[in-house]
Order: C-alpha cells, then sequence, then structure tokens
C-alpha cells in the first residue's frame, strides 16, 4: 500500500531483566524518506531499530515494516530491507570485494559491484582482508552490503563513523540518491550536522521514550539565540557555574566538552563583552566564539541536558 508507513512501530515496550529499555515507544517512519533517529546512549535506539530488523522480538507493543512483523514474516521481509551495523559481520579473513560480490549473488537484482565499489572508494582495498581494513573502510563495506540488494528500506547505524571528510561526503550523497530512488533510509548517528543535512525528520529518544519529533527545521524553530565558546585547553573547574553568576539568571550555560560551553539567551554586545572579560579573568584563551541561532545540537542539549557523546 503505497500510503502505508515504512515503519510503524506503536507502544513498544522493551527490558532486559528490570531495566526498561524502551518505554511504550511510537515511532512512524514515511516511505521515500530519509529518517534520524538520536538519542544519547543508552537511550534505546539501538534496541528499537535492532527490533525493527527483526533481532528482537517485542515484549509489548507492535513493529511493522513494510506492513510486515520483522519476527513472524521475517523470510518474507529479509529480501526487501538492508541492514548496516556498526560491526559489518564480515569474516575477519574475508577480502572486501569477495564479500561484496559474495552478498550480492545472494539477491535477485544487485546494484553493479563494480559502480557501488567505485562510488564508495572500495577498490583500493578490494583485496584487503577485513580485519585489515582501517575503520573509515569497514563503514563503507558495511554501507554497501546493506545497499547491494536495492533494499526497499535500509537501516544505517553511524554510516560515517571514522570516515574522512571526502568519504563521507560521498556517503552522504549516495544516501541522498537512494532517497531519490524511492528508498527509505533509517539512521542513527552521533553527528548533528550529518542529522540537519540528511533526514527529512528527525526522531529524539531518551530513556525509551520519544521527547521530540519534526524536520530539522521545526526543532531548530524559534528558541533563544546562542553564544558558543571554545577555548585552547580544558575549563578551570566550576567554571560553568561561574560564567552562569557573571551572567545572570536570564542566559543559562551548558558544558558541551571539557573545552567548550553553549550559552543560551540574550546574545547581544553586552554578553559578549561579559563573557570575554571572564575569560580573562579566568586565564583561558578563546579558539572561537560564534554568535548565532541555534542548532540541532543546541536543540539536543536543551532537551536532553547532555551531549551526544560517541560510542
Amino acid at each position: 500500500m503505497p500510503d502505508q508507513p515504512a515503519v510503524e512501530v506503536s507502544g513498544l515496550v522493551m527490558r532486559y531483566g528490570d531495566k526498561v529499555a524502551v518505554d511504550h515507544l511510537d515511532l512512524t517512519v514515511a516511505r521515500h524518506t530519509i529518517t534520524a533517529v538520536l538519542g544519547p546512549n543508552g537511550a534505546g535506539k539501538t534496541t528499537t531499530l535492532e527490533t525493527c530488523e527483526g533481532y528482537r522480538r517485542p515484549r509489548e507493543g507492535t513493529v511493522r515494516v513494510l506492513g510486515l512483523d520483522p519476527v513472524a514474516d521475517r523470510r518474507d521481509l529479509l529480501p526487501r530491507i538492508g541492514v548496516m551495523l556498526q560491526g559489518s559481520g564480515a569474516w575477519s579473513g574475508v577480502r572486501a570485494l569477495e564479500m561484496l560480490r559474495h552478498i550480492a549473488r545472494l539477491h535477485a537484482h544487485p546494484l553493479d559491484v563494480g559502480m557501488l565499489a567505485d562510488r564508495l572508494g572500495l577498490h583500493d582495498c578490494g583485496r584487503t582482508p577485513y580485519r585489515r581494513l582501517s575503520g573509515g573502510q569497514q563503514q563503507r563495506l558495511g554501507l554497501a552490503l546493506a545497499v547491494v540488494g536495492r533494499p526497499e528500506v535500509v537501516f544505517v547505524d553511524e554510516p560515517t563513523a571514522g570516515m574522512d571528510p571526502l568519504a563521507r561526503r560521498t556517503t552522504w550523497e549516495l544516501l541522498e540518491e537512494l532517497r531519490g530512488d524511492g528508498v527509505t533510509v533509517v539512521l542513527t548517528t552521533h553527528y548533528m550536522d550529518e542529522a540537519e543535512r540528511l533526514a527529512d525528520r528527525i526522531h529524539i529518544i531518551d530513556e525509551g521514550r520519544m521527547i521530540a519529533s519534526g524536520s530539522p527545521a521545526e526543532l531548530t524553530r524559534g528558541g533563544t539565540a546562542t553564544i558558543r565558546l571554545v577555548v585552547t585547553k580544558p575549563f578551570p573547574e566550576g567554571a560553568p557555574a561561574s560564567l552562569q553568576a557573571e551572567l545572570g539568571p536570564q542566559v543559562d550555560v551548558t558544558p558541551i566538552s571539557e573545552v567548550s560551553l553553549l550559552i543560551a539567551g540574550p546574545a547581544d554586545s553586552t554578553t559578549l563583552a561579559t563573557v570575554a572579560r571572564w575569560c580573562e579573568q579566568q586565564g583561558v584563551l578563546p579558539e572561537s566564539l560564534n554568535l548565532g541561532q541555534r542548532n540541532l545540537e543546541d536543540v539536543f542539549l536543551e532537551i536532553t541536558g547532555r551531549g551526544l557523546a560517541h560510542d
């Protein structure tokens, strides 16, 4: 059915012993879109996607992918989806192109292996055993294995982790081309710029629950101006509280990392001057001091209270 969602999750509950990993989650992915599922480590996003992929059986609720139950209808669903895991599952001794050709032969109408290897830069490492590939090369091979069978839906987990900037951009272009060809892409990523660039819709999950959903423009619309302060060495102990006291209660100071702070609220020349004076008093040297409207990372910090730390 053309109007039927590609993925539909309703009331999903997943538990590990006494721990609730997914808590009555509802999530829908429209066909022919790129949808990003974001969340802090331990938020439940990986468990949710593994349930959609058929690796886990729901404790409660229902999951449908292309209208099929990923567990009960696994035989019918598998030829229609592609899955890119953080580890591709390739045998340690297999050569990259050997593995890709093998997987291609398992599908009725695979993509051209040579074309796909060209697009993802696999020819240079095509005869290298999997265990000797770099992290970025393993990611590129994993993506190729996921899409070579011409899936209708492809799940990609951290598609550009470990890639250099050129390979990353090539991967983005390939995912956008897949969407243009009618493929539905569901991805997880720790890169906010990646989600903001690629996704038609973003779902943010925390503690197993949906806490925000919308297009990148909808999620970042409105709100306060921000100042992003990056310094050359770690802040002294108590720095966020010290700066908060200088700026007053109308401004929120949130640590992003040991060398960066996000300052949200009235951002004018007085605020900038106060931040600069505080840096001088604390003996820290700013590397950058950027003023602008909030982006997706700012929204994520606001609604979760924590950054997207890398696994």
